[in-house]
């Protein structure tokens, strides 16, 4: 199974004043005896301050994206939002030693399990801190039972940050009969992206939570929302939730 990148990868796109993409390597996680392919994709806000903060930074760091990055503004802040986004987080700490990584609930629990070295200087919680209170709100989108992620708003574009809450992988990019198969089966495909289906099991007696931070949520209105994994909606945000949280 495979599946294509997002060419060009590992090189900042413009997306909105002050917010780029990165779109990254690919990663694989284990499901049982199995591994499946993931797309990454990093968010780079320039902060008021000037100081640029990063969305589950990527993997990979060749020397055109540090320059491209250092002409930006110094890398301040490296933010893990859920507990599996965080590989790439040493990897950009050991460029900019001056960021400050901030964790998300349950990832340095994690991160331990997998014998990855990672040292994070504070945690995530509900309200922004006054970092980038300014311009970012976040909250942590609670009632899974695995795992918890923190999800932002970045006011000025008006666009929402999600890690795995949805996830939309476009089958002409999908390599493997079987694979297109379980990506239909999980519901995770474009143009129906959502949650695989592993993880809203998670929210199974736990769903009266998981409504209150998507009414929370909601309420920013977004107007794009950018995702770590598959196509990101450019526009109708809010509709592309509704449609996407209607498990709920």
């Amino acid at each position: 199974m495979s599946i294509d990148l997002y060419q060009p990868i590992n090189v900042l796109k413009p997306v909105a004043d002050d917010l780029w993409i990165i779109d990254g390597p690919l990663v694989r996680m284990a499901v049982g005896p199995t591994s499946i392919p993931f797309p990454t994709r990093a968010v780079v806000i320039r902060l008021p301050s000037g100081g640029l903060w990063v969305h589950s930074p990527t993997t990979e760091l060749p020397e055109p994206l540090i320059a491209a990055l250092d002409q930006l503004g110094p890398v301040s802040h490296l933010v893990s939002p859920n507990a599996i986004h965080y590989a790439g987080v040493p990897v950009w700490r050991a460029r900019w030693p001056d960021a400050i990584a901030w964790s998300s609930p349950g990832v340095e629990k994690r991160a331990r399990s997998q014998n990855i070295d990672v040292l994070f200087d504070h945690a995530l919680d509900d309200q922004p801190p006054d970092e980038w209170s300014s311009s970012i709100d976040q909250l942590i989108f609670r009632g899974s039972r695995w795992v918890e992620e923190v999800v932002f708003f970045h006011r000025p574009s008006r666009t929402l940050l999600l890690a795995d809450l949805i996830e939309n992988f476009e089958l002409d990019k999908v390599h493997g009969m079987m694979f297109k198969a379980l990506l239909r089966a999980i519901g995770a495909c474009h143009p129906d992206g959502r949650a695989p289906l592993d993880f809203r099991a998670t929210f199974v007696g736990r769903k009266d939570q998981a409504r209150a931070s998507f009414e929370r949520m909601r309420a920013w209105e977004p107007e794009r929302v950018i995702m770590a994994h598959g196509r990101w909606y450019e526009c109708d945000g809010g509709a592309e939730l509704d449609r996407a949280f209607r498990w709920l």
